[in-house]
């Protein structure tokens, strides 16, 4: 049985055609659950218009240039649902939907908000097909073309050609050799058949939860959680892989790889230090409720300081909010000798809308401490707020100070789940807050 579906854009009619309906084990009066497909169009398809019957049939299989990933449409009753953005073994849930109807096409509307990163897809929807946009709403002008056809369990393709070999397991990494100054990664790989799921770790984050397909010698991963869209494409050379990133609409650049056990990273703890010279850690802000949080300050005498240079618009900053926020509910015994503070750097211009989306962030991911407006999204910027400090080189950055204010660690980055080092890093973690609570 084959469906044809017209999508209405402006200017242009969509015509997509399927080999079979989309069926469903249950009635729905909104969106149709199960498994979609989405694809954000990195390089947009360009349609010539003739007029508003111009056709074009879609390819069920994956194009260069479009950036695919899964989710789930989830009801909760007859008339509400959530959706479940599938990344590897990650799994994130939506909740804040909003659902109507564009009265001037007469079709079917939701969007799908990330509060905590200031973006949302909008789409209009009619049976099983999806057209739209993801839009960032804290960067200028940025949108990313987004179609989804519901049914469609795949990620990449359908195909399930021989891999050339098993990648799995861990490659020295080199981004940007096109650049002047190439920056070393450790890619992680794991490899079941033509299903290939991992990570790169690099010396100031990872790329957190990626997911895609082998086929011959070439493979793709993805990723898209609503703050990043990240698009990894590679060939096999033998015991070498050569590849490109693209991480949204903008940036593009070459890597390589290759096998080579003694490959490390720096030592996350050695790449900011103190600076003797600099005088001690000292601030002055308010939060976005208007309590001044200074240091020094007697009141946290006697406590551990954990302060954090972050970011609401950057994955790993989550990742380690989520870290803290998790420590401290599941470690009662030492929370109350611990105060975390979190120092946010900024995209928004007016400083207004910047505290409004901070009060969203530590609603929605129920933090139990609180943030301050530092700043513009910049490393630099961020360097001014702390002078001692050597310089910043990423966001996200921990400071952790001793009951007697003496900096213990420095900590660059963060490896958060999706990588080999996060048990490590949280066992560690544990072991010091453990100490400097005895001390």
């Amino acid at each position: 049985m084959h469906l044809l579906l017209k999508i209405g854009i402006p200017g242009l009619f969509v015509a997509v055609f399927f080999s079979n309906c989309v069926t469903t084990d249950h009635a729905y009066s909104r969106v149709a659950p199960g498994m979609w497909r989405g694809v954000l169009e990195l390089d947009k398809y360009n349609v010539p218009v003739r007029d508003k019957d111009t056709i074009y049939t879609l390819k069920e299989q994956f194009r260069e240039g479009e950036l695919p990933f899964n989710f789930e449409i989830k009801y909760v009753d007859d008339e509400n649902f959530y959706v479940e953005i599938l990344n590897g073994s990650e799994r994130i849930r939506c909740d804040s939907i909003r659902y109507g109807r564009d009265r001037s096409t007469a079709r079917d509307t939701f969007n799908i908000y990330f509060p905590e990163y200031a973006s949302y897809i909008h789409v209009g929807v009619r049976g099983g097909v999806m057209q739209g946009e993801w839009v960032v709403t804290n960067k200028a002008n940025y949108r990313i073309p987004f179609y989804a056809h519901a049914g469609r369990g795949y990620r990449f393709t359908s195909l399930n050609e021989p891999p050339e070999r098993n990648i799995s397991g861990a490659w020295a990494t080199l981004f940007g050799i096109d650049s002047a100054a190439p920056e070393r990664a450790i890619g992680e790989f794991r490899q079941n058949g033509n299903h290939l799921e991992g990570t790169f770790r690099t010396e100031t984050g990872d790329y957190r939860f990626l997911e895609g397909t082998v086929q011959g010698r070439k493979f793709w991963l993805s990723c898209f959680d609503g703050a990043h869209a990240y698009l990894f494409s590679g060939s096999i050379h033998g015991d070498t892989l050569r590849g490109e990133f693209r991480s949204g609409k903008h940036y593009k650049t070459l890597w390589n790889a290759w096998r080579d056990p003694a490959f490390e990273l720096a030592d996350p703890d050695s790449l900011t230090t103190l600076n003797r010279d600099a005088g001690g850690i000292s601030f002055s802000f308010q939060t976005p409720d208007g309590d001044l949080r200074t240091f020094p300050d007697p009141d946290l005498d006697g406590k551990i300081k954990i302060f954090t240079v972050m970011g609401t618009w950057c994955p790993n900053c989550r990742d380690e909010q989520t870290f803290l926020s998790t420590f401290l509910n599941e470690n009662p015994q030492l929370a109350d000798k611990i105060e975390v503070l979190s120092f946010a750097f900024e995209r928004y211009e007016d400083p207004a809308k910047a505290n409004a989306h901070l009060r969203i962030y530590k609603q929605k991911m129920n933090l139990p401490f609180d943030l301050v407006l530092a700043g513009k999204a910049d490393k630099k910027e961020a360097a001014q707020v702390f002078p001692a400090l050597s310089n910043v080189l990423a966001f996200p950055t921990m400071i952790i100070l001793d009951k007697q204010n003496k900096v213990r660690r420095i900590h660059t980055g963060f490896d958060g789940p999706a990588t080999s080092r996060y048990t490590a890093f949280r066992q560690t973690f544990t072991a010091l807050m453990e100490k400097l609570a005895r001390e």
